[in-house]
């Protein structure tokens, strides 16, 4: 297998680290190292392997990733979008290098999907187009596994109208849940594998109920982790992106 080697300024650009003579720049200035011994390096042009390459810019560790995959704990009061309203950004969670990734139009990690300003639990990001697009489409029924606080208790005639299916204002088409469950008096859990706008909120209010709590903690294979805190984040590892990027039963 060849290895992949790219010019030092080159794998600061693609990470994230500004425009190329911004990247230039830091190397040249000795704010570049490599490895976890810190090697200093002022040769932009040197050619780097890029497996597995550790670096460290202004004093801060870095490991290369070709595309970034991560999860984040989204806390509630913050707005999915690059453009929020009367929310901050989920985007403000990151470092700047993970906003600035590709130094195009469309550079940094997006959101795969979205989750209201009020919903809280796991959200992926990610640069990587045929992700998002997998993650995201109907088709590929990736399920989706959230915990919904309800207004009222959550009783047998609620959870048979989710699992035969209600009727949306926006779509005459029945829409149901793949499985759900009485969790607590209050507490329903609900997976569903589409994506509709306020789906879960809808569904619910559809069924005679009212959402006032939600939280996502599973999608496909993976769980959000207890470990990580609201407005935590972290990358996945190979292993999870296979696993969420594997064909879904009926996808």
């Amino acid at each position: 297998m060849s290895r992949a080697l790219l010019e030092l300024h080159e794998v600061l650009f693609s990470q994230g680290f500004g425009t190329r003579r911004v990247c230039w720049g830091l190397v040249q200035q000795g704010l570049v190292q490599l490895g976890e011994d810190r090697q200093p390096c002022e040769d932009p042009a040197q050619a780097v392997d890029t497996a597995g390459l550790v670096f460290w810019v202004q004093g801060e560790r870095w490991t290369y990733h070709a595309q970034a995959y991560l999860m984040l704990h989204k806390p509630a009061g913050f707005e999915c979008s690059h453009k929020p309203g009367a929310h901050p950004s989920i985007y403000t969670l990151l470092p700047a290098p993970l906003r600035q990734r590709g130094g195009s139009a469309a550079a940094g990690v997006q959101a795969v999907g979205r989750l209201d300003q009020d919903t809280t639990g796991l959200l992926l990001l990610s640069d990587d187009g045929k992700f998002i697009h997998r993650m995201t489409s109907p088709r590929h029924h990736v399920p989706k596994v959230y915990e919904a606080g309800l207004k009222h208790p959550v009783t047998d005639g609620l959870l048979g109208k989710l699992l035969e299916g209600v009727v949306l204002d926006d779509d005459p088409k029945a829409v149901k849940a793949s499985s759900c469950r009485r969790l607590d008096s209050h507490l329903l859990e609900l997976v569903l594998t589409e994506g509709k706008y306020h789906q879960v909120k809808r569904m619910v209010a559809a069924a005679g109920n009212r959402v006032e709590t939600l939280h996502r903690s599973a999608i496909g294979a993976l769980e959000l982790p207890a470990s990580l805190a609201p407005g935590q984040w972290r990358w996945l590892t190979p292993e999870e992106v296979a696993a969420l990027s594997a064909k879904q039963p009926g996808g």
